[in-house]
């Protein structure tokens, strides 16, 4: 099933993002294991940096833009609740206590980055959240709880929680990925030149008094990236950074897959980009398209044809001995990802019904 999901991954990405960066990561071609993460940092790096705090535009202007509520233009939505809160209300500007911070995912102690200029005001892992909220996170590791203890805002459960016995939080089910790729992003993005801290990933939970530059916990953290699928929040989100304010983007949210490549069950394979920013080969001919829900489906071969949702729900199965079969399918208007697993390839295609 991790296969599937990450070829629908890539097939979603090409159709989103093929022609917004184009080029971006050409270098990273052909390259695995510490080579591409190198090739990686170099892409992203140096990108335009702010202040913390300013007359002119800083992090708490940019996360204003960043993390706009999409139903209400003058607020911010909050990283590990949801809760939607005034623009206005942000620290610096309204000190009663209830109003909203700048949660470093990344915690700026885990490699005592502090707020300078650089990892400590990177945007690409800054999100806005209510104070007490981010008090609770403190520099806790990301992990699943054992002895789970809920994480209350203003009176209202976030899906959020800490651990009774250990130094640990975990973030609500929606935003798992998102954290995930936030935390992949400063891996890589930050190799310890040009006074830049070094931050890396660990499988330790590290004390709430070590500031050694290590996050965790990795194994944790690559099952919240496959598990909850890139979101159109995070792909505006990673636009608006780019293409405004940092000029770089989060690799890990136009390619999630790559964390398989320098962290996950596919070091030591090389990363290919054929899918992402190329235009995907397939002989299978699907019309109409987009259909009410009947296919002719022309250029078949023998072989395991399933249909899934963006996902990565298997929502369709059939065994395929012909070259042309119609298919009638009862399922929400939407957009699926057709697959044919035959023995000399796999074939997809996007398929809309409405």
């Amino acid at each position: 099933m991790r296969k599937y999901l990450w070829i629908l991954f890539a097939l979603w990405a090409n159709i989103l993002f093929g022609q917004t960066y184009g080029d971006y990561y050409q270098s990273a071609r052909g390259l695995k294991d510490d080579a591409l993460k190198t090739a990686l940092y170099n892409i992203i790096k140096g990108h335009t940096e702010y202040y913390y705090t300013s007359s002119s535009t800083d992090v708490w202007d940019i996360l204003k833009e960043t993390d706009k509520d999409p139903n209400n233009p003058d607020n911010v939505i909050f990283l590990y609740s949801g809760q939607s809160i005034l623009a206005g209300a942000a620290g610096n500007e309204y000190r009663s206590g209830s109003g909203w911070s700048r949660e470093h995912v990344w915690a700026k102690s885990r490699g005592d980055f502090g707020t300078d200029k650089g990892a400590g005001t990177d945007v690409h892992h800054l999100r806005p959240e209510d104070i007490s909220v981010n008090s609770t996170r403190n520099n806790r590791s990301f992990d699943n709880c054992v002895t789970c203890k809920e994480v209350w805002d203003n009176g209202e459960f976030t899906g959020s929680y800490t651990d009774e016995n250990l130094w640990i939080f975990e973030p609500r089910d929606e935003v798992k990925g998102d954290v995930a790729r936030m935390i992949f992003y400063m891996a890589v993005r930050y190799e310890g030149e040009n006074g830049e801290p070094d931050l890396e990933l660990t499988e330790n939970l590290p004390d709430k008094y070590n500031d050694s530059p290590y996050h965790g916990r990795l194994s944790t953290l690559l099952s919240w990236n496959r598990i909850d699928p890139v979101s159109d929040w995070e792909r505006n989100r990673n636009e608006i950074i780019y293409t405004q304010f940092q000029h770089n983007r989060n690799p890990f949210i136009d390619i999630p897959e790559l964390a398989e490549y320098i962290w996950g069950n596919d070091i030591g394979a090389i990363w290919s980009t054929t899918g992402i920013d190329e235009p995907i080969k397939t002989s299978i001919c699907v019309a109409p398209n987009p259909s009410s829900g009947t296919f002719k489906v022309k250029n078949l071969l023998a072989g395991e044809l399933k249909i899934f949702t963006v996902e990565g729900k298997c929502v369709f199965e059939k065994n395929i001995t012909t070259k042309q079969s119609e298919l009638k399918l009862v399922l929400p208007k939407g957009i699926y990802f057709l697959q044919l697993n035959s023995k000399k390839e796999i074939q997809n295609l996007k398929i809309v019904i409405q």
